[in-house]
């Protein structure tokens, strides 16, 4: 009767071990994505050209391309949720979506808590100043004891401070820090090379671009740690869009050159 039981007790936790390996092999997200049919995309919305909205309401930019071929790969549908850039990496981490699509800098300190996919932009931080300034700021050391203007929360924000002497001052984005650059309450402002030649063109402000300051920086698509087969698809679905010649005809459509392939300076 014992040897009965204990055989009973040995398939019942076999069962039940089973059931837990099961159980968390499809917690990884990418069963949960395949199950729900649609990739949620963290994104600004107001990043453009990465990511804005037309007039008729769609998200459209070089981002949002990345994304839908991205979600395309993966079988599935984008499901695009707009969040401000303050506050995406704790949206992620909270679960609020599945990834972020929106120039997300791979730094080690974000490694430390988010896993990345293969980068798919690479860029390098440039100065902006005002064009009647005839300052030649040639790095971030020229800018000691004057005031930088930076998006909160961005890695150029963590390049600025990193500096002893710099006034780094903080805003919720590009158009506020570009409009107190204009009025000359900012000596210089920092952002994206690749997105500055946009910034020039449709802001209308005094402005000009200055120098490339700092290496190349890679953008890639983070998600939360644990899910490796996630990892995997996102891994394979970038490297079929490198390969198919995908990234490159997104590229050249938002910029007239290949972003995804690193910046030669």
């Amino acid at each position: 009767m014992k040897l009965a039981l204990l055989k009973k007790l040995l398939v019942a936790a076999l069962i039940g071990a089973s059931f837990v390996s099961a159980s968390a092999q499809a917690d990884d997200l990418l069963d949960q994505v395949k199950a729900r049919g649609t990739l949620r995309i963290g994104l600004e919305g107001t990043f453009p050209p990465f990511d804005s909205k037309a007039p008729d309401g769609q998200l459209v930019g070089y981002d949002v391309d990345i994304a839908k071929a991205v979600a395309a790969k993966l079988g599935v549908k984008p499901e695009f949720i707009t969040t401000e850039w303050s506050g995406i990496i704790a949206g992620l981490q909270a679960g609020k979506f599945d990834v972020i699509v929106n120039q997300v800098g791979v730094t080690d300190q974000r490694k430390a808590v988010l896993d990345f996919s293969p980068a798919y932009t690479y860029s390098a931080a440039q100065l902006i100043q005002r064009k009647d300034d005839t300052r030649a700021f040639k790095s971030l050391d020229d800018l000691k004891g004057k005031k930088l203007g930076v998006g909160l929360g961005t890695n150029y924000m963590d390049m600025a401070k990193s500096v002893p002497g710099i006034d780094v001052k903080t805003y919720p984005g590009a158009p506020e820090y570009l409009r107190d650059l204009a009025a000359g309450r900012l000596d210089a402002a920092l952002n994206d090379r690749l997105m500055l030649a946009y910034l020039m063109k449709n802001s209308q402000l005094p402005l000009r671009t200055g120098a490339i300051v700092g290496n190349g920086n890679p953008s890639a698509i983070p998600f939360k740690k644990g899910n490796p087969k996630f990892a995997k698809a996102i891994d394979d679905a970038m490297t079929q869009l490198e390969a198919d010649g995908t990234f490159t005809k997104i590229s050249e459509k938002w910029f007239g050159i290949d972003v995804s392939k690193p910046v030669t300076q």
